[in-house]
């Protein structure tokens, strides 16, 4: 019985706070969106998964962490393939390539390790139908605010 009116607190929780995000990105400064944008993904995570009060408990602070290298490998990444594609449009000698291109692949290669390793992580706390909905939801939160940006005419221009 307890287990249920938390789950149902929480619930109820995300929802308002998912609302108030809502209505302060329509209204809020533009400068805080980073901060909107991670608590709305918080919220849309948890319902989306159906994290329990405990699961949550445990399940966010790797999931941070996760986010925070699977971040600094993108940015590897990205700058790994800017300066393969500074490279080709220099039109360096095949040595240079060769090695931006190492660099490139091995970036990719950590961004695939991290989610190899979180997978192990997450299936310590929960089902792996749970783990599951953890890369479904994060695929879902990425398309709704694309579509999000693309409906607005006028902005983001």
């Amino acid at each position: 019985m307890k287990n249920r009116f938390l789950t149902v607190l929480l619930s109820v929780s995300v929802i308002l706070l998912a609302s108030s995000i809502k209505v302060s990105a329509q209204f809020g400064n533009k400068s805080d969106w980073k901060e909107r944008m991670q608590s709305e993904k918080i919220a849309f995570l948890t319902m989306e998964i159906g994290l329990t009060p405990d699961e949550a408990q445990k399940f966010w602070p790797i999931y941070n962490q996760v986010s925070e290298e699977l971040d600094k490998a993108m940015h590897e990444t990205f700058a790994s393939y800017m300066e393969l594609e500074k490279a080709l449009n220099e039109n360096k000698a095949d040595k240079e390539i060769s090695k931006c291109l190492d660099r490139y692949l091995d970036a990719l290669e950590k961004q695939n390790e991290i989610r190899d390793d979180s997978v192990e992580k997450y299936r310590k706390i929960l089902t792996d139908k749970k783990v599951a909905k953890i890369f479904v939801a994060e695929e879902k939160f990425r398309r709704q605010h694309i579509r999000r940006l693309h409906s607005r005419p006028g902005e983001n221009k």
